[in-house]
């Protein structure tokens, strides 16, 4: 259903519903809904229970169990396998006694602070959080469609069947063949992940299928990570570093004083930063300056037209376009641009009071977005909440985000930011950001440990 529609429904069930009762401030228990059991709204369930348990928090979400997306690119390469990326509810339940409404919402009228779910449930509310994640826009690529995408040409961004899908047809891609990924356009969900997976790709080629390439079309010049992935598709996978890039090595060794006035580019091989690959790459990225922004899909004929010709390849993987998840669509909390604005201190949406929107959906300057930015959104709404409900004013808030990425199953690196209001906007105070391009081999690998520990901890601390 359509937006009007959505909010015409939301009138007729609410009355449907026998008038549900909504606490009032003066000694009534206070009752907070979320919208979306991801990141974002498990992290904020849990710690809103642990700021304050007097407050009764119902979580709606319409799967019994979280497939998580972050890490989720190990299972094309059997790294993990599907099962693996599953995540219960039960711990928000049993340990922090969140209640758990497995359903779907179908209304909202915010005047009368109420939501209603395809169940027949109206639940009354003072405070709601919604979490939707992301929407991919298949049909932003003329030929592309979810149809196609389930079936054909996968696109995996959202973790499901699709993910399996792509794992089974890159096994499949005969000796000698090519896996084509096209990036999005930004603003999008995970800003290393396009990369890594193509660098897993690479990975599994060269143990299984030597020979079979990996070509990434992309709309941008640039990327989260781009210097330390680059660094290390050069030495793993042959790639040949560009000029540009091998000047933004040494500006940055300068920088930190690793290189003198004097080095440059020449040091960057002789210390061993980068490798002279001569022979083919098993990597190549395509920016937007070069004609990477794609324009069509042949999904018959298994090819993709960009603005640099046309490209033929055994698998394709797109990742689309995003915006905002459809409950935040139809709830009317997007604007123009397809994403949800909020106020920064607290992700109260602009549009509607008492409503706050987390995580991927939401427009945070210069925030990511990410899993680990969703979760700090969450903690910082969390104690913003619990604190207006009590009638005190909330904290002065600060953010942060980590990404860890691979280049190969031994070769890690992050991105670590810490984030202020200033001026009104998130803005990012963070010094030296990335793994030191002059990093140790023991540093690498140690970067790799410390995502699959990441990965353990950060779930733990969202959902355990």
């Amino acid at each position: 259903m359509n937006r009007r529609e959505f909010l015409k429904f939301a009138g007729a069930t609410s009355l449907a519903a026998a008038f549900p009762v909504r606490s009032a401030f003066a000694g009534a228990q206070p009752h907070v809904v979320v919208v979306g059991g991801g990141v974002g709204g498990a992290t904020f369930a849990k710690y809103l229970k642990m700021a304050d348990k007097n407050i009764k928090v119902t979580l709606i979400e319409k799967n019994p169990v979280y497939i998580r997306p972050y890490g989720s690119s190990e299972v094309l390469t059997g790294h993990i396998q599907m099962k693996d990326l599953d995540v219960t509810y039960d711990a928000l339940k049993s340990r922090y006694g969140v209640e758990m409404l497995i359903d779907t919402v179908v209304g909202f009228d915010p005047d009368k602070k109420t939501v209603s779910t395809a169940g027949g449930k109206s639940l009354a509310y003072d405070r709601l959080i919604v979490s939707p994640g992301i929407e991919l826009k298949y049909e932003a690529i003329e030929g592309y469609s979810e149809a196609i995408a389930n079936t054909k040409v996968p696109s995996g961004w959202i973790p499901g069947a699709q993910t399996q899908l792509l794992a089974d047809q890159i096994k499949s891609i005969p000796k000698g063949g090519t896996f084509l990924l096209v990036a999005p356009p930004n603003p999008y969900r995970c800003p290393p992940g396009p990369y890594e997976r193509s660098a897993l790709v690479a990975e599994w080629f060269k143990k299984h299928n030597p020979t079979a390439k990996v070509l990434i079309l992309d709309p941008k010049d640039a990327f989260v990570t781009d210097t330390t992935m680059q660094q290390g598709w050069n030495r793993l996978y042959g790639y040949k570093m560009p000029k540009s890039f091998e000047e933004k090595f040494v500006e940055e060794l300068r920088k930190f004083k690793v290189f003198s006035a004097q080095e440059g580019v020449d040091a960057l091989y002789a210390k061993g930063i980068l490798k002279r690959n001569s022979g083919p790459s098993m990597i190549s990225w395509v920016t937007g300056k070069e004609g990477g922004r794609v324009l069509k899909l042949d999904a018959a004929n298994m090819t993709v037209e960009a603005e640099n010709g046309v490209h033929k390849a055994d698998v394709i993987n797109i990742v689309p376009p995003m915006v905002a998840g459809t409950i935040a669509q139809k709830m009317g909390l997007t604007d123009k641009s397809g994403w949800c604005p909020i106020k920064r201190e607290s992700f109260e949406s602009t549009v509607h009071k008492d409503v706050h929107v987390l995580g991927d959906s939401s427009i945070a300057d210069a925030m990511p977005k990410s899993g680990f930015s969703a979760n700090t959104q969450a903690k910082v709404a969390a104690l913003a909440v619990a604190a207006s409900l009590k009638g005190q004013q909330p904290g002065i808030p600060s953010w942060e985000n980590t990404c860890y990425a691979l280049a190969g199953s031994d070769y890690g690196f992050f991105v670590a930011d810490v984030f202020a209001l200033k001026e009104g906007k998130i803005t990012n105070v963070s010094g030296h950001r990335y793994l030191p391009l002059n990093a140790s081999e023991a540093q690498i690998r140690l970067g790799a440990v410390y995502q699959q520990a990441w990965m353990k901890s950060f779930t733990d601390d969202c959902f355990a």
